[in-house]
């Protein structure tokens, strides 16, 4: 490229999605630096959810039995509440045929989660500078991305040159924006999410909680030592009301609920209220010349269906392979590989998408969601399967096929 290059490839981001992708192509012998703006150990807003699938992945980093000796809780599946008071309840482990890599899935604090999976990155070579806030993309003449703008810890402002920049910076990535790549949805709900941890929260099981009411719903998860994640997720048009009093606005919810404010009778929260969103964003392509999107920063549409830290993991898998391809080839090459992974996340992640679009109208029209629970407590078979696709290991079309989806969200109408 006649220019120094600081590294072959550069990741924003190091959490599950940058560290996943920095991982693979340090193993494949790539010259990769990740940049991330905090000082790990740090905080992120998230449902701290892992599918029993993103346990493979982890493992295959060797970073899993490291996160087992920090007493991560174990979900067994999810209890789903809804607006007219029924229950249901799927399991992962189940009589349906399928099964997971585990049978439960992870729920464990980021604050521990990002640093162990950044640090299996840098056991597989990778190069992580942290205190780094990437600001803008460097490009050529003719608009190809050659690297980043960043401010160092110090203040000082650094470009730093590479063949491909990787997009793994969340929700509102600066590289997604600079490449002008990812629409907010326009059609499907937006929804934004107050998030806290708190202790003695009464009734707390293995399994993860989504109670669903006609504003929103509320999220349970014991995510270990003594912990339990809370996270009330309502409509964009409630930003206002919300306010700067955040943590008003997650107790009234709770408080107004009976059936959830006699468990939080003594709790204690343990960190501040924030929030994340809004949701709903996708990109047409995950990538440009010089540069590719990953996790969040590509896609995030809902957390009801618990895909986050899986998707990201995942995609690094996905992305990383493409990007080794293109390094090896002329630049000529590059759209036919890069579209490459268009592709393969369109086959990996297409029907899980189609599903959490469902369960997202679902949850805006209370009336589907209603007799959907009235017959998934009434059929466990179809809520363990339902819980299954959630937890990534049962494939969606399983779910999206008209028989299921007749059977979950219209045949109840006529029964009642």
């Amino acid at each position: 490229m006649g220019q120094h290059l600081d590294a072959e490839v550069i990741v924003v981001g190091g959490g599950p999605a940058g560290a996943a992708t920095a991982w693979v192509l340090a193993r494949e012998g790539v010259d990769v630096l990740v940049l991330d703006r905090a000082k790990f150990p740090r905080d992120k807003i998230c449902a701290e959810y892992l599918s029993p699938q993103a346990s493979r992945i982890l493992s295959d980093m060797n970073v899993l039995e490291e996160i087992e000796r920090t007493n991560p809780g174990h979900l067994a599946g999810m209890s789903i509440r809804a607006p007219n008071g029924h229950i249901a309840n799927g399991e992962f482990a189940a009589n349906h045929g399928f099964r997971g890599f585990r049978d439960k899935g992870l729920a464990v604090r980021r604050t521990i989660l990002d640093e162990i999976v950044l640090r299996g990155a840098r056991t597989a070579g990778a190069c992580v500078e942290e205190s780094m806030r990437v600001t803008d993309l460097a490009k050529n003449d003719s608009a190809r991305v050659t690297g980043v703008k960043a401010l160092a810890a110090d203040g000082q402002p650094r470009t730093l040159r590479a063949r491909y920049v990787v997009g793994a910076d969340g929700l509102r990535s600066v590289v997604a924006r600079r490449l002008g790549l990812v629409r907010t949805s326009r059609v499907w709900p937006r929804r934004i999410a107050l998030v806290s941890h708190y202790r003695k929260v009464q009734g707390v099981t293995d399994m993860g909680e989504m109670h669903v009411d006609h504003d929103g719903y509320l999220g349970i998860a014991d995510v270990g030592g003594g912990q339990v994640n809370v996270a009330v997720v309502v409509p964009m048009s409630r930003a206002r009301e919300i306010g700067d009093d955040k943590t008003e606005f997650l107790e009234r919810w709770i408080a107004s609920r009976p059936h959830l404010a006699e468990r939080f009778v003594g709790a204690v929260r343990t960190t501040p209220v924030r929030a994340t969103g809004p949701f709903a964003t996708s990109s047409r392509h995950a990538w440009s010349p010089g540069a590719a999107l990953v996790g969040d920063a590509a896609d995030f549409f809902d957390p009801f269906t618990g895909e986050g830290i899986y998707a990201a993991l995942r995609g690094g898998e996905l992305l990383a392979p493409y990007l080794v391809e293109a390094l090896g080839r002329s630049a000529k090459e590059e759209g036919r590989i890069l579209s490459g992974y268009d592709r393969a996340r369109k086959r990996e992640f297409g029907g899980k998408w189609k599903v959490e679009r469902i369960v997202g109208l679902a949850i805006a029209y209370p009336y589907f969601l209603n007799n959907a629970a009235k017959i998934l407590s009434r059929r466990k078979d179809m809520a363990d399967l339902l819980v299954g696709v959630a937890g990534d290991f049962i494939p969606p079309s399983v779910v999206l096929s008209p028989r299921f989806l007749f059977n979950l969200f219209i045949s109840p109408a006529f029964r009642t």
